[in-house]
């Protein structure tokens, strides 16, 4: 069986990058999003094991502690983290998997996997990123304002990334993001298991 792609996506808050994954699992089969643990108060509409792992801050340091995650950070106080059991074991079944995760869990995961593909989303220019984080209404000023310090220090490591995607319309962000999924699933060493049968007849001598 085909071995899935890893593909890590990172972004400023406010970049939309949530909301392309989320038209880009609309539209592609076979790809899913990993759940990462988080000890961050869950939010209105989110689902355990759906949005995020729920977890008490002493659970997921017992579970650092037993080198459970992949990748771990803390943002804004609180821990983030991706199994590394559950990921191989996506991969391992064919399935690509996205880590939604920032530059520094990029950089420990590229260690670890360098085969993995890194995307990264920028917004159109400061200005729209921070009416974007303004428009959302549901956080503080001093809030918005740690997100915007945040994101411009997110932002000076989009030159470690394989691919640079400008979300400004999003509909052609989302068609440059699906052209990269689907140019890694035509690649050689893919294709030359999905088209086995056809290249034994057409090469057959």
């Amino acid at each position: 069986m085909q071995h899935g792609h890893l593909y890590i996506i990172s972004a400023p808050s406010g970049a939309g990058k949530t909301s392309l994954v989320k038209a880009l699992l609309d539209n592609m089969d076979n790809i899913m999003v990993s759940v990462s643990h988080t000890t961050r108060p869950k939010r209105d509409g989110e689902t355990h094991g759906v949005n995020y792992y729920f977890v008490e801050k002493t659970e997921f340091e017992s579970m650092l502690a037993e080198n459970t995650f992949l990748e771990s950070a803390t943002v804004f106080g609180n821990y983030y983290g991706t199994s590394k059991t559950w990921v191989e074991s996506q991969l391992s079944q064919g399935i690509d998997v996205i880590l939604e995760i920032d530059w520094q869990g990029a950089e420990k995961v590229r260690k670890l996997m360098p085969d993995a593909i890194n995307i990264f989303i920028l917004p159109p220019s400061k200005q729209v990123l921070s009416q974007r984080l303004y428009g959302r209404g549901t956080d503080a000023e001093e809030v918005i304002q740690r997100r915007l310090d945040a994101a411009m220090d997110e932002m000076r490591h989009c030159h470690e990334f394989d691919y640079l995607i400008v979300n400004d319309d999003f509909d052609l962000a989302l068609q440059e993001l699906q052209a990269i999924i689907k140019t890694q699933r035509l690649t050689q060493s893919v294709q030359k298991q999905h088209l086995a049968p056809l290249l034994k007849e057409l090469l057959a001598t």
